[in-house]
């Protein structure tokens, strides 16, 4: 088989084992590189205190003066070489542990990975790392490159000891091939041609092997069966409905697998429907057949429902749909990744709300052991389970990256926390189906003779939330309402008992709880909650889930030293002696409400006044008449 034309590749390793030197020399090798850049190199290199033939070939890749004085590639920088066998795009990735992130960004569009060893320092945790990453993202082609040999005077030994101990280490990843090489970057030593200084080393130089190596098949890990199943299938995430004109009616993307034809039917999900390709256009040429990853436009024999988000397969191999699976995450944010809480999900064009349900267990990079977790910390790597608010054309990620490969999105940082892989989908997901209810909401409604709705109180402890809860609904009881109280302590004695009081715990208490609140909205009763409630997150979560028209923060401001003086609980002054280490306001944090729909000023003595407040803020939502029943 001959190799693909063009290879894209990352170099990843540890801080300072080269990758930058292997980068730069491999854009000076290929000659590529303009009378300026070259002038510009041998200028910037003796500013550094190199020259001749030790230029500083890190200086093509890190570029600024400023970033190369600090030591470091930050980002990921991407150069574009090419030789008379081969063209390339290559990632140089960064090193340090907390820019993992950046390191998956270059991994994600990659067929093969350079991992760099700094011959001196041997095999580190970042190795590890990045070795467990480019097999968790579907990179089947690896060469160590053990670098800086000539630092330990090209020592065979050296480089056996280390190409030995990766090898078992990485046994058990999916690399299809993984190749050891001896270099020195800096010195050019194996880049090109085989170096005098190995003769002990008989493989391939790294440009030979880069040139030579058959990378078609890297993310075909199930044989042929595989690649017969994807010729015969389409996978067309739709990016965009295409109308120029009132005549035109096409949908645009790129082909994510497979191959269509003029005359082929094909399924769109989550429609169902189906429908004939009219036509296929790439650019303005009109074509009969189109193939993965061409961007093209088609048009279908007859008016059906498309929106992006969509996605078109063959209707003879319709595509599996799912809103609970297993996947393994990667956690990319300082803040941490807890069980229970929502963040948007984009899976190709597919967008949706989803649910962190489990943390099942954390991979250790060093011995790939499996540990328990109850978080997700920066650069975690962990295998959890998902719930989404709508089903998702999904596949395995070892059958289909498009498919399978997913990011995580805060939901009001719109900062991507998370990458996920999925290993498959959980069965109950397909089994468990919505029972239709004939007595409906606004049958229960008006029968009650009022809406319902949900009255969410929050704020610190000894805030004041359960007495004004309390009082409310004693007024709303008075008045004819038909109503519940959900207290937080209340609420723990029972159905929430199992909780304690971390941040996974608290995220899980509210979620239990706007759950609950939701079904008896669904009586029409009015929902009232008193809650502490700390995280934002958490409280938008409940207002999605129960419904912006039916939901009401109510945000009792007392400042902390108040709620402190009053601790009708003692809860404070546990906290203060560090026998409560997560109270909310002392050693947990509490984020006010920015936009709830009622602020009430809890400083005051007086209850009376603070419930002639809130009634009078009630009164807009249809609550409070202002006059009771007799």
């Amino acid at each position: 088989m001959s190799p693909t034309n063009l290879l894209r590749f990352i170099t990843c390793g540890s801080v300072d084992d080269g990758k930058s030197t292997l980068t730069g020399r491999l854009l000076w090798d290929s000659k590529l590189l303009s009378d300026d850049q070259i002038k510009s190199l041998e200028i910037e290199s003796k500013k550094f205190g190199t020259q001749g033939e030790n230029l500083d070939f890190a200086l093509l890749v890190d570029g600024l003066q400023a970033e190369r004085e600090q030591g470091i590639t930050i980002d990921v920088a991407y150069r574009f070489f090419s030789t008379p066998q081969r063209r390339f795009i290559v990632a140089d990735t960064p090193g340090h542990e907390q820019y993992t992130r950046n390191m998956i960004t270059g991994a994600s569009t990659a067929d093969l990975a350079v991992i760099l060893v700094d011959a001196r320092k041997g095999l580190l945790t970042q190795t590890w790392r990045h070795a467990y990453l480019c097999s968790l993202m579907g990179i089947r082609h690896l060469v160590l490159a053990i670098n800086k040999m000539d630092l330990v005077n090209y020592d065979s030994a050296v480089f056996s000891k280390i190409q030995q101990d990766f090898a078992q280490a990485t046994a058990m990843m999916n690399f299809k091939t993984s190749i050891a090489i001896p270099l020195s970057a800096l010195k050019g030593d194996n880049i090109t041609e085989r170096s005098s200084q190995t003769p002990w080393y008989q493989g391939p130089s790294l440009m030979g092997y880069l040139n030579q190596v058959d990378f078609e098949s890297a993310f075909d890990t199930q044989g042929d069966l595989k690649k017969i199943s994807k010729e015969n299938r389409f996978i067309f995430p739709v990016q965009l409905v295409n109308r120029p004109n009132s005549s035109f009616r096409g949908f645009s993307g790129s082909i994510a697998e497979g191959q269509v034809c003029v005359g082929d039917e094909v399924h769109v999900f989550p429609s169902g429907k189906t429908a004939n390709v009219a036509s296929i256009f790439i650019g303005a040429e009109a074509r009969v057949k189109a193939r993965a990853p061409e961007a093209i436009t088609l048009t279908l024999d007859q008016e059906i429902d498309v929106s992006r988000g969509d996605v078109f397969s063959l209707a003879k191999t319709p595509l599996e749909t799912t809103d609970q699976f297993q996947a393994t995450i990667v956690w990319l944010s300082e803040e941490p990744g807890l069980p229970g809480r929502s963040y948007d999900l984009k899976l190709a064009t597919q967008w949706t709300q989803t649910t962190l349900t489990q943390i099942k267990y954390k991979v250790d990079v060093n011995s790939l052991n499996r540990e328990a977790a109850t978080v997700l910390g920066l650069n975690d790597i962990c295998v959890c389970t998902l719930a989404t608010n709508k089903p998702l054309v999904f596949d395995k990620f070892a059958t289909s990256k498009t498919l399978g490969g997913f990011i995580l999105v805060d939901r009001f940082s719109n900062a991507t926390v998370g990458v996920g892989m999925i290993n498959h989908k959980l069965r109950r997901g397909k089994n468990i189906r919505r029972q239709p209810l004939t007595v409906k909401r606004s049958d229960r409604e008006k029968l009650n003779g009022h809406p319902g709705k949900v009255i969410w109180f929050t704020g610190l402890s000894g805030a004041g939330k359960s007495s004004l809860a309390n009082k409310l609904e004693s007024e709303l009881h008075v008045q004819g309402y038909r109503t519940i109280l959900l207290d937080g302590d209340n609420i723990r004695h029972g159905l929430n008992k199992d909780l304690g009081f971390t941040d996974a715990d608290r995220v899980e208490n509210v979620r239990r709880v706007a759950e609950v609140a939701k079904l008896m909205l669904e009586g029409g009763l009015v929902v009232i909650i008193a809650l502490i409630s700390p995280f934002k997150q958490e409280r938008q979560m409940a207002r999605a889930l129960i419904g912006e028209n039916s939901f009401i923060e109510v945000y009792i401001n007392t400042p902390l030293a108040i709620c402190e003086a009053r601790d009708p609980k003692g809860l404070y002054r546990k906290a203060r002696n560090g026998e409560l280490p997560n109270l909310s306001g002392i050693g947990s944090v509490y984020e006010a409400p920015e936009n709830p729909e009622l602020t009430i000023n809890g400083s005051g003595a007086e209850i009376n006044d603070r419930m002639l407040e809130l009634l009078s803020g009630l009164k807009s939502f249809g609550l409070i008449s202002g006059t009771r029943k007799s």
